[in-house]
């Protein structure tokens, strides 16, 4: 079968490629931003990938076309898919009707924390021989690609986004999963383009909620007003709480300030396990998502203390705190965050680590919330860890970011011009700093940018 997808460059779009490649589909896709690690990726998996949107893509061989939720009516393409008559489904659908049934699932949602997540839970599942399948909207390095089937009698691991399905269905994508077992990270108010208020998330959470059956499992990350009020509408299927309260069922004890080792105790019926982990992460963010990974994987059968020694060997995914080279000293590091909660949370566990030198945060709002302002107040708060803060402003922001900048002080500065920024940001920097860029689109390839000009100054070009 030929599946055509629209809009196949996006996190998820371009890892549901890879599955319907390696069941032996012909795949293609279109997209009008084609940027790594997923281009690449998918170049690489043998998958014809076509730049913009144009009616010509739904050739004769097409048998079904898959759509992202990133396309609305009025898109060239769209609109030559609904006057031609093809059969075409979303994304969820087309992974819950093709890749899920027979298979344990294992959601993980929340509004931070999910990628990572899930490639530490695949990464546990692996180490313990269980072959996982997994979709996840990053690359994990222990992997290589961002997703797989696995052993098709294994679990499955999904990162279940909250975000709207498509143009023909306006539910989450996480409700089209039905999963065994349910971890819910947190919960805040995001996606300002799509939800209203927090409720209106809240409500969809618990549509996911319904969905797990009573001999499934959900994992709450405790001290979360937002998740409680979701449990409030009605559970069905037994709780566990993880996160540093003594009284949940999963406990996290840091034992150093930059999270790189904790101990995790476990208080089950049966009597009480722990084990401690010592790892190359920092961040108590970090740490929170490694508990709930041991708290899913010991659902599969995984083993507390085997679970606890693979996490020594687990590498960040692709733009989580990745390390993208270091010239003169000078580390340049790709981070994901674009959220303020996501920006705070990398900032302070960089900080932690970052004992000599001076964090330098490079940051683009670019997520559609950020462009609209909705969390505009909070930014300030957000960099509080960071020595300077460069802003970029991309096209289309919906506010004024030179009064954000304004009220940042002298160490906030606002750029327009990506070689300016990167110019300001390459003479500032000095031996032992750590420049971390923020953004979840490509930045216009600001990491690379950086590290060529570091290396043009250290030999005076």
């Amino acid at each position: 079968m030929h599946l055509h997808i629209i809009g196949i460059c996006g996190t998820f779009m371009g890892s549901l490629a890879l599955l319907a490649r390696e069941q032996g589909h012909q795949v293609s896709g279109s997209d009008a931003n084609v940027y790594p690690p997923m281009s690449t990726q998918l170049a690489e998996a043998g998958i014809t990938l076509m730049e913009g949107y144009r009616a010509e893509h739904l050739c004769d061989s097409v048998d079904l076309v898959i759509v992202g939720n990133a396309l609305s009516r009025g898109n060239v393409e769209v609109e030559a898919l609904l006057n031609s008559g093809l059969p075409y489904t979303s994304g969820a659908q087309w992974l819950a009707e093709h890749v899920l049934p027979g298979r344990q699932v294992i959601a993980i949602a929340g509004t931070h924390g999910k990628t990572t997540t899930a490639s530490l839970l695949a990464w546990l599942l692996e180490s313990a021989g269980q072959a996982p399948g997994f979709l996840i909207g990053g690359v994990p390095r222990n992997f290589g690609v961002s997703a797989r089937l696995g052993d098709p009698q294994g679990p499955f691991v999904v990162e279940a986004d909250e975000y709207d399905t498509a143009f023909f269905d306006k539910r989450s994508k996480f409700v089209h999963y039905r999963p065994d077992i349910a971890v819910l990270n947190n919960l805040e108010f995001d996606h300002a383009d799509i939800f209203p208020d927090l409720a209106a998330i809240e409500r969809q959470f618990h549509h996911l909620v319904r969905t797990v059956p009573s001999q499934g499992r959900l994992l709450i990350a405790d001290e979360q007003p937002a998740l409680e009020r979701v449990l409030a509408m009605g559970a069905w299927t037994p709780v566990e709480y993880f996160g540093e309260k003594p009284e949940s069922a999963w406990q996290l004890c840091l034992e150093r300030p930059d999270a790189s080792r904790f101990q995790v105790i476990y208080r089950a019926k049966h009597g009480e396990e722990d084990s401690v982990v010592e790892w190359p992460l920092s961040g108590a963010h970090n740490a929170r998502n490694a508990l709930a990974a041991l708290a899913a994987a010991h659902q599969c059968g995984v083993d507390l203390a085997r679970a606890c020694a693979a996490l020594a060997r687990f590498e960040t995914p692709k733009r989580r705190q990745e390390v993208r080279g270091e010239v003169s000293g000078v580390q340049v590091i790709d981070d994901f965050a674009h959220h303020p909660t996501a920006i705070a949370a990398t900032l302070k566990g960089l900080r932690a680590t970052t004992t000599k030198g001076r964090l330098l945060a490079v940051i683009e709002p670019r997520s559609n919330t950020m462009r609209l302002g909705s969390l505009r107040d909070r930014l300030n708060q957000s960099i509080v860890d960071a020595d300077q803060v460069y802003w970029y402003q991309p096209a289309g922001i919906e506010w004024s970011m030179e009064s954000l900048v304004a009220e940042q002080g002298a160490n906030a500065h606002l750029y327009r011009d990506i070689d300016a920024l990167v110019s300001a940001v390459v003479s500032q920097a000095e031996p032992l700093d750590r420049i971390v860029v923020m953004s979840n689109g490509g930045f216009e390839g600001v990491h690379e940018r950086l590290l060529h000009a570091l290396t043009a100054k250290e030999f005076g070009a």
